[in-house]
């Protein structure tokens, strides 16, 4: 084989298992993107980047990238934003956004080899959202949460409680989690609250996240609602997925 031909393979080889994100703005304004890598992995497009109405915008990323993507409202020409902040700048570059926020959040080629992805509404909310798989998967045995799309399609800021809305200009602009709210340990999981078996929110002076969950039945709505709403896609190599704001 003629080894000048190598790093072209090898560039084939990874354009192959790389994932594209076609990020997709339905909403009738502008939104600011945020993305976040875990640690270890890149920050896409520098953090974050801005989404007119009605336009899309597609990346790449690493076969295993792992990390979160959000959107910010109302930015202005300093970079800061009302909902989603990420330290008065455009690409974020490593910070994460200032919750309340909806959070897409991936992992990609974890455990077994599958993709993982969710919807959180744990940081609160501000935008509805939907991540799902278009092509190159593998459904794992069917199932709600096998290769479905995942998301928030509710207007929540409608319908928040008033000791968790977020205010600006007289409308409601976010709706913050429980935790955010009142910081104790049963909201927030943690302490003696800190396991599965001890904080139910169903046992919580109100129940928050029953709010959220039927408002957003295909949602994260809180610290351990995690194994309802993680959803899994086995990748053919690899899989595409469309992230929508206002789907």
């Amino acid at each position: 084989m003629d080894l000048k031909f190598l790093p072209s393979l090898f560039l084939v080889i990874a354009l192959s298992t790389a994932h594209q994100l076609k990020i997709i703005n339905n909403c009738p304004f502008t939104v600011w993107v945020g993305i976040q890598g875990n640690p270890g992995k890149p920050h896409l497009e520098g953090g974050g980047f801005q989404l007119n109405s009605r336009a899309s915008k597609t990346i790449g990323t690493a076969n295993d990238w792992a990390g979160r993507l959000w959107g910010r409202t109302n930015c202005n020409a300093q970079g800061h934003c009302e909902t989603g902040d990420c330290g008065n700048k455009i690409q974020c570059n490593g910070a994460g956004g200032v919750p309340p926020v909806t959070l897409a959040e991936m992992t990609f080629s974890g455990a077994g080899g599958l993709d993982f992805y969710d919807v959180s509404l744990v940081d609160g909310y501000n935008l509805p959202m939907k991540m799902a798989p278009t092509g190159g998967f593998k459904q794992s045995g069917g199932g709600k949460y096998d290769c479905k799309a995942a998301g928030c399609n509710s207007d929540l800021n409608a319908k928040c409680p008033n000791e968790l809305a977020v205010k600006a200009g007289g409308r409601t602009v976010a709706c913050k989690s429980a935790c955010l709210a009142f910081n104790t340990d049963q909201y927030c999981c943690r302490g003696a609250h800190g396991t599965p078996q001890t904080c139910k929110s169903k046992d919580w002076p109100k129940n928050y996240p029953a709010i959220f969950k039927s408002a957003c039945p295909d949602a994260y709505s809180y610290a351990y609602d995690d194994e309802k709403s993680t959803f899994t896609c086995k990748p053919n190599p690899a899989t595409n997925y469309d992230i929508k704001f206002c789907p």
